[in-house]
This record gives structure tokens, C-alpha cells and sequence, in this order.
């Protein structure tokens, strides 16, 4: 009778790095952008010690294009709201080039008025994502299974929302 031998496995998997926190653990994050609603737009996940402002301008860009009015889809916000993280000359410039005006805390001064209460939209968005065990934790080592829960979160999430404006 043949066993399937038991082996150890490399751990964690693609995007994954040392934790901010415990450095002895791997682990990986993720960067969102959504509506002024609270609906996921888009989402990528990274290594832990990623910082949250080289992914700006790959979430911005990655805003697939938004139908509902008559003409052309619109593929750019017309601001964007970001906490302290996001604060960078070069990141300001790309989206002042790009048309979009940057709505950003600058670091070491007050925060702008207001704008915590219109980053609770982001942060309960992330709730509403991570709500999803699978999605809290990350149990997959490849990243491409990762990335289809996270789809499939940010899927039902829209569903819900859509459900709930309908009404019963």
C-alpha cells in the first residue's frame, strides 16, 4: 500500500513579505478604491511591507470603465481622497496630469476637515471585504486564488448593494 508522504512546503507564496508588525510572519495587504458609495472599483493585493503610496497610481489606473450615462463610459474620477499614506509630490503631480484633483492629508500638518468622514467610506468598504474569512486571512499560497476570492468578495458586496437599492 502506498502513503503519500508528507513534505514540507515553501511558505507563504507570491506577494507576500514581512509583516509591519510581527516581522517573523509573512503576510500581504490590500490597496482599494471605491466610489464615493462605498463599491469596490478596484483592488490589488500586495506583500506586507508594500507601502500604500506606490499603489495609488496603479489603482487609479485601474478603474475599469464606469457606464450609466448617455456617451462615453468615464475611466477618471474627478477627485481622489487619500489619508497620510498617500502624501507625495510626485503622486500629486500624476494626478494633477491625469486631470484629477488630489484630495490628500500632507504630512505633519492638520488633518483636512471632513475628510475622515469620507475615508469611513473606504475603511467600511475594507470591513465589508474582509467580513469574508477566506479574505481576512490569506490561506492561498498562489496569488491567482487569492485574487478570484477577493473578485468574488468585491462581486457579492456590489450584489448587495444592488439588492438593497432595488428594494423588496
Amino acid at each position: 500500500m502506498r502513503r503519500r508522504l508528507s513534505r514540507p512546503r515553501e511558505k507563504g507564496g507570491a506577494d507576500t513579505g514581512p509583516s509591519p508588525v510581527d516581522r517573523r510572519k509573512t503576510g500581504s495587504k490590500h490597496h482599494l478604491i471605491c466610489d464615493g458609495r462605498g463599491t469596490p472599483l478596484k483592488v490589488i493585493t500586495t506583500a506586507a511591507n508594500v507601502n500604500d503610496i506606490t499603489q495609488t497610481l496603479n489603482l487609479v489606473d485601474g478603474i475599469p470603465p464606469l457606464a450609466g450615462r448617455i456617451g462615453r463610459p468615464r475611466r477618471r474620477p474627478d477627485s481622489v481622497l487619500g489619508g497620510k499614506a498617500y502624501d507625495s509630490c510626485a503622486v500629486r503631480r500624476e494626478l494633477r496630469r491625469r486631470r484629477i484633483l488630489p484630495v490628500i492629508s500632507r504630512r505633519g500638518a492638520p488633518n483636512i476637515k471632513g475628510l475622515g468622514e469620507l475615508r469611513f467610506v473606504a475603511e467600511q468598504t475594507f470591513a465589508l471585504l474582509h467580513q469574508f474569512k477566506r479574505l481576512a486571512v490569506r490561506w492561498e499560497r498562489r496569488l491567482d486564488l487569492h485574487n478570484a476570492f477577493v473578485s468574488l468578495g468585491c462581486g457579492l458586496i456590489c450584489w448587495r448593494r444592488l439588492k438593497k437599492a432595488a428594494g423588496p
